[in-house]
């Protein structure tokens, strides 16, 4: 048997396909993968935020389109990249087990910043909950690939780069890290640190594959996070960010919804059973109780986590 595996073609992607494709071929003997790598408009266009280009789904449309095409069979993603609604034709047939959720510093601490220092980072949720901690910060945008914002760090005129532990870990790169964040500080965007797995929804003999290594407990977390993001109505305008995970045999969500510019950060914890309706729970307490929706009309309907 054989299947072609659709990729973005960066490093870190590659890293995440290979990942896949070494653990299909240990679940099914005889199984052979090909990667089928590809460039999006997120990978394309630098120069441009995610939310100008359209915010979530840039870096994954164009892999999802050769799986729709009948080009690949099946389609791996960092399963941040993900809208919070499904694709029509598509199914996520498998979340891979999770790796670390929390973001960091290159190049300085927190504590080492000085007032005013420049740090570079272009997700809306990192900008904010910076921007509540460190008001003095000079926020600049980042693009580019981890290579890209790590020599970042090494430039006349900016300080520190925020960028997602898993993928220093990934890479072999842990050695240019200044200081983890606090997860429940700097909330992790939804869907960080594990890889989704897509193929045509009425490709049942991929579908009952890819069952073989999906992780229920990161497929139970992300579930949590993912309906929380699409009960806000998910998209590009407020930052965002929630993570979910098991503590003393219950599911705890923690999320956050804030203002662009750090001015007003709501944050909310909570635990039950269900993960659809702790999702919910959770996104109309931020939403509905917390003043949330004041946020959403005023910086626009649709939240998004960054990148």
């Amino acid at each position: 048997m054989h299947l072609r595996l659709a990729t973005r073609a960066s490093a870190l992607a590659l890293f995440q396909a290979d990942a896949v494709a070494d653990a299909l071929m240990a679940s099914v003997p005889g199984l052979t993968v090909a990667l089928v790598p590809t460039e999006t408009s997120g990978d394309q266009r630098t120069d441009v935020t995610i939310a100008a280009l359209g915010g979530q789904g840039v870096f994954i449309k164009e892999v999802q389109q050769l799986v729709l095409s009948g080009v690949a069979d099946l389609a791996v993603h960092s399963a941040k990249d993900l809208p919070s609604l499904p694709t029509p034709g598509l199914t996520i047939a498998a979340f891979t087990e999770r790796g670390d959720v929390r973001d960091c510093l290159v190049g300085r601490s927190l504590a080492g910043l000085g007032p005013g220092a420049t740090v570079a980072c272009g997700a809306p949720r990192r900008r904010a909950v910076l921007a509540q901690l460190r008001p003095d910060l000079h926020l600049v945008e980042l693009r580019g690939n981890i290579a890209t914002r790590i020599a970042r760090a090494d430039e006349r005129g900016v300080d520190a780069v925020v960028v997602a532990v898993v993928a220093l870990e990934r890479l072999g790169l842990m050695g240019k890290v200044a200081e983890i964040l606090d997860p429940l500080v700097m909330v992790p965007q939804v869907g960080q640190g594990a890889f989704a797995v897509e193929c045509r929804a009425d490709d049942l003999d991929t579908v009952e594959l890819l069952a073989r290594i999906d992780h229920a407990p990161t497929r139970e977390a992300l579930t949590a996070e993912r309906t929380y993001l699409s009960t806000l109505g998910g998209g590009c305008s407020v930052p965002v960010g929630a993570w979910a995970r098991r503590e003393s045999d219950e599911l705890r969500l923690d999320a956050l919804l804030a203002a662009p510019d750090g001015t007003t950060v709501l944050r909310t914890s909570r635990s039950g059973a269900g993960a659809g309706d702790l999702g919910v729970e959770v996104a109309r307490e931020l939403r509905d109780d917390a003043g949330g929706a004041v946020l959403m009309d005023r910086w626009g309907t649709r939240p998004a986590t960054g990148v």
